[in-house]
């Protein structure tokens, strides 16, 4: 039987002995290691969806929702893009040392700001194995060593994929115990790392509400939290209606199962009966449910009656709130009712309209005239990200390379004392 508490307390002095390394690591091995990862990726291909077949057949036992599954699912493609990601990361500039201020007082003393790591990075995640890849290279990127510890769900998936890069990293020229994974499903494993903190200098949560908020609420170890995605679009008065939606259909149904997807639509009073019929009719072919408020049915009769609890529903599925509102001013107070402060967005052609959005609008991620799937710390030019954090503490939005690092002062004297 494994002794949850040892592995815990193992890794973590592991961990802590590597981030001392990786600190002063040279740009140029931390990106060997990056290429060496990325290539073994690939040579491994056969190895990883092996295991990841394991974990799908137990996920649909399960009776895992058809979300989960497309989040746990590993394929050629998804393996070349985790591949492309820790590439595009090593070619990204390296953040740790960088001087971001310099300046001299009239003592003459030089005082600077540096970037440096944040140390040890853990990580508790659900089923997106991607994460396992994504968080290790932007934690070796910045400096930082990682502790990964996945959901149940994707358990083999996340182990062959850990011994894959772990070894590809080490072999390169990064220290052993960089990057780790917790080899249990024993959930004791996440309260201990929640407390761990002789070991751990930041806890990241990616999950569901669930996930978050036990670890929000239970943590002594600093968070920083990734947030719940219950996303909007609101079509406005003065909406091109063929682009808004192209741009609804985009955010609900191009990827469903994440959490930059879009959950409710809202759209103004003077344009719903244009739009809603055409839209509504698109959204049927490709499968989404929708539920609307009273006004939405009498447009679209065959949609199902929203609740209370669909407007704070994050669905993760092809289910799509819609309530039809009576102004700028409506569908502002429904966001701020209901959203989660992660990725909102309006379509219209009025700038006055889109720069009130913009400015009253309080979300990590604010858009005018395109979809919220973008979100992402691809789309954002970082390379992988380790999360879109919703908090405005530290980092938000999507969390790449600068997001990890912290500061320290640099004082240069020539003999200065105090008087």
């Amino acid at each position: 039987m494994v002794n949850v508490a040892l592995e815990v307390q193992t890794k973590g002095r592991r961990a802590r002995e590597a981030a001392r390394i990786l600190a002063g690591l040279e740009t140029s091995k931390k990106n060997e290691a990056l290429l060496a990862m990325a290539r073994a990726l690939e040579e491994e291909q056969e190895t990883i969806l092996a295991a990841n077949a394991r974990d799908m057949a137990a996920g649909k036992e399960k009776g895992l929702s058809r979300a989960l599954l497309d989040r746990l699912l590993l394929n050629e493609k998804r393996i070349r893009d985790m591949a492309a990601g820790l590439r595009e990361l090593a070619a990204l500039p390296d953040p740790i040392g960088e001087v971001t201020s310099m300046w001299t007082r009239p003592n003459g003393l030089q005082i600077g700001r540096v970037r440096v790591p944040l140390g040890v990075i853990g990580i508790i995640y659900e089923a997106r194995p991607n994460v396992t890849v994504d968080a290790a290279g932007l934690c070796l990127k910045t400096g930082n060593a990682a502790i990964l510890r996945g959901g149940s769900e994707a358990f083999h998936s996340n182990q062959a994929l850990t011994r894959v890069i772990s070894r590809a990293a080490t072999a390169a020229g990064a220290p052993e115990g960089a990057i780790q994974l917790i080899e249990t499903t024993d959930r004791e494993a996440v309260n201990l790392l929640l407390r761990a903190n002789d070991y751990l200098d930041v806890l990241i949560p990616r999950g569901g509400a669930g996930l978050i908020r036990t670890v929000v609420e239970n943590a002594t170890v600093p968070v920083i939290e990734t947030g719940v995605g219950n996303c909007h679009v609101y079509v406005d008065a003065e909406a091109d209606l063929d682009m808004a939606q192209r741009i609804v259909i985009n955010a609900k149904t191009q990827r469903p199962g994440v959490c930059n997807a879009m959950e409710t639509l809202l759209v103004h009073e003077k344009v719903a009966a244009a739009f809603l019929p055409s839209l509504a009719a698109a959204l049927k072919e490709k499968g989404v449910t929708i539920r609307g408020c009273e006004r939405t049915r009498a447009i679209i009769p065959w949609a199902e009656v929203a609740t209370e609890t669909d407007w704070a529903t994050e669905y993760l599925d092809l289910i799509l709130a819609v309530r039809v509102v009576d102004s700028l001013d409506s569908a502002l107070e429904h966001i701020h009712r209901y959203g989660t402060k992660h990725s909102e967005a309006i379509v219209t052609t009025n700038y006055q309209t889109a720069r009130e959005f913009l400015a009253r609008v309080d979300a990590a991620a604010v858009y005018v005239n395109a979809s919220t799937r973008f979100t992402d710390g691809y789309e954002f030019g970082f390379g992988a990200e380790i999360g879109i954090s919703t908090q405005k503490l530290h980092a938000r939005g999507p969390m790449g390379p600068e997001q990890l690092t912290t500061f320290k002062y640099i004082i240069f004297g020539s003999g200065q004392i105090r008087q």
